[in-house]
This record gives C-alpha cells, structure tokens and sequence, in this order.
C-alpha cells in the first residue's frame, strides 16, 4: 500500500506539474497571438486569441485545483482532496464547449463575409502556434489523469487551429480563396466539440460516483459468496473517487465461526479479490445470521 500511495503522490506531482508548465505556456501565447493577429489584420488569429485566453483562465484554475487534489485527508475532506481535479476537468470541460460554440459562430460569420487577411504573416504565425501548442498537448497527453486529458483537448483543438490557418493561408497566397478559412475552422470546432462532449460524459460519471466499468461487480459479490462460511452479502456499493482511486463497502453475512481468527481469514480473502482493481479505501463489515442490520431499511 505503501508504494501504491507514493505512485499515486507522484503521478499527481507530475500532473500539477504538467498543468502549470500549460498555464504560462498558454497564457505567454495568447499575448503573442493578440499582437500578431492585429499586425497582420487577421479575424480568425484574434478569434483564436480570445479562445486562448479562455483557455488560460480554465488552466489556471485546473492548475489550482489539481494542486488541492494532492492534499491528504482531513476533518473536512474525510477522503482526501483528490475530486478536486474533477471538477478542474469538469469546469475546462465547459470552458471548452463554451469555447466551441464561439468558434461555430465566428465561422459561420466568415462564411457569410470572408474578410482578406495577410496570408504570410498568417503563415509564419500558423508555424509557430503548431510548434508550441503542439509540443504542450504532447505532454498533457501523456498524463493520467482526467484533467490532464481533457486539457489535452483543449491545446489539440489550438493545434488543429493553427493547421487549418497554415493550410489556409498557403491556399490563399495561391488562390485567394478566403472562405477556406472559415470552412475549416467550423470542421475543426465540431470535431473537437464531439469529442469534449464525450469526456464530460465520463468526468460527470466519476463525478456522480458511478462504478468502475472496468470492474464487473457482479462477479466480485458472487466471488465472496463462494468464500466458506459466507452466507449472503448485501449493502454492495463500488465507486469512484478519481480516475485512479476506488472505494468499496460490503456487508457480509455469515454463519457460527470458530472465532476471531476466521473472521480475519474472511476478511484476507476480501482483500485478495480486491487487488488489482485499485481500491484504496475498501470497507468490510462483518455480520452473523441471528444479527439484525442497522441498515436493513436503507437502500442497498
């Protein structure tokens, strides 16, 4: 348990981190991009300008709450902190879609009025924009957790941004076809809008405390039935805490036992089923036949 802990200390060492070298790369970005899309009269750099700050402002405050989900437990957060990050993910989630939909509007905007942009200093500002949000997205990629994924959306969506700018701004110093511009940046929103929707789904199950699907708890309570002295089990609850940690309670029934030493047997062999499915709170109650539940009318 000792190295699980230290694993998992890391592993949120490394994502705050990852959030924080994001942040200031972001945020460096977007004042760079405000100042380029002015220079070179360009709608969609200054669209993505604001979009960026947006972005900044959410990694910000993931960077925030990611740091909080490291603290341990306490009085008031008798499980820790480590939902924290949740909600970091879930507030960027919204951000995004929010941000989406601006983008949507702006396209079609462009559409109706294409507007003539500086095409090589959009070329120039496309390469530099692919190299940092890319080489940022890369390493939120790599982390585990939730927040760090859906972050991870957030510089994809800046990189595809900043490609369909390249692209176009290639095609318009060719053809002058300005409306290319839009038409790519609306392809690009849906996809990632598609995608974002798609995680706050899963953030929203963690967050609701859904069970692991990974985990088929059915065949967990039909393993500790089979256990000898095992009666029934009841009051069976799997959740999640984050992406990474699960709690389990159990209340197990069971017949006449020669002592202690068997309820501790029965208990060991809980536990052995539960390694491996990365439960770092488990809750195991022990209860005899002739003995009457205090949660008999509670819901199970």
């Amino acid at each position: 348990m000792g190295h699980s802990h230290s694993h998992s200390h890391a592993h949120a060492h490394g994502a705050t981190k990852n959030i924080a070298f994001a942040f200031f790369l972001n945020i460096g970005f977007t004042i760079f991009e405000i100042i380029g899309g002015f220079y070179v009269n360009s709608v969609a750099i200054l669209s993505d300008a604001l979009h960026d700050l947006g972005d900044s402002l959410s990694l910000g405050v993931s960077w925030y709450l990611q740091k909080k989900s490291e603290k341990g437990a306490n009085e008031k957060f008798t499980f820790g902190y480590k939902r924290f990050s949740l909600l970091g993910a879930l507030i960027n989630s919204l951000v995004l879609i929010l941000g989406s939909v601006f983008v949507v509007y702006q396209a079609i905007q462009r559409i109706m009025e294409p507007e003539p942009t500086d095409a090589k200093g959009m070329l120039l500002f496309a390469i530099v924009g692919v190299a940092v949000n890319g080489f940022a997205a890369l390493r939120l990629r790599k982390g585990e957790s939730m927040n760090e994924k859906v972050l991870s959306w957030h510089l994809m969506e800046d990189v595809l941004g900043w490609v369909a700018i390249l692209v176009t701004s290639i095609v318009i110093m060719i053809w002058d076809i300005h409306i290319l511009d839009p038409i790519l940046s609306l392809c690009i929103a849906v996809f990632i809008l598609w995608n974002v929707i798609k995680r706050l789904r899963e953030t929203m199950y963690v967050f609701l405390q859904g069970a692991p699907k990974e985990v088929d708890l059915g065949e967990l309570k039909t393993s500790i039935q089979q256990i000898e002295h095992v009666v029934s089990v009841h009051h069976t609850h799997l959740w999640m805490l984050n992406e990474e940690n699960k709690v389990f309670t159990i209340h197990v029934t069971v017949d006449q036992l020669s002592g202690i030493p068997e309820i501790i047997r029965i208990k060991n062999k809980i536990k052995e089923l539960l390694k491996g499915k990365q439960v770092s709170h488990a809750t195991i109650d022990i209860e005899f036949e002739d003995e009457t539940c205090y949660m008999e009318n509670r819901e199970h």
